[in-house]
């Protein structure tokens, strides 16, 4: 049996490695639907505590981070230091350098 979208969606972020990021939209296309990166979003958001997912590891296309100040955003930002990704000036990752290909 095929697995769901959401399914493929969970899998792919379970297997996001420590010191990698991935964008939203690079996981929907990973999991066959490359236009549905607002639905990783609420995928992650739905499921990252009792999928145990490395939600922290997940970001914008720009390499920023989506989460708002004081809702998230530092956590998430320390979360990734800590794995060794390094952000600019203005908060970006370079994704020449972190991101994720599988």
């Amino acid at each position: 049996m095929e697995k769901s979208f959401h399914e493929r969606v969970i899998e792919i972020i379970k297997n996001i490695p420590e010191g990698r990021v991935a964008t939203y939209g690079q996981i929907a296309s990973f999991a066959g639907n490359p236009k549905a990166a607002r639905q990783v979003s609420y995928i992650l958001h739905s499921s990252s505590q009792k999928e145990n997912l490395p939600w922290h590891r997940v970001i914008n296309s720009k390499g920023g981070i989506s989460l708002k100040f004081e809702g998230g955003y530092e956590l998430q930002k320390k979360m990734l230091m800590n794995e060794g990704i390094i952000f600019n000036n203005n908060d970006i990752i370079d994704l020449k350098q972190f991101l994720w290909r599988p």
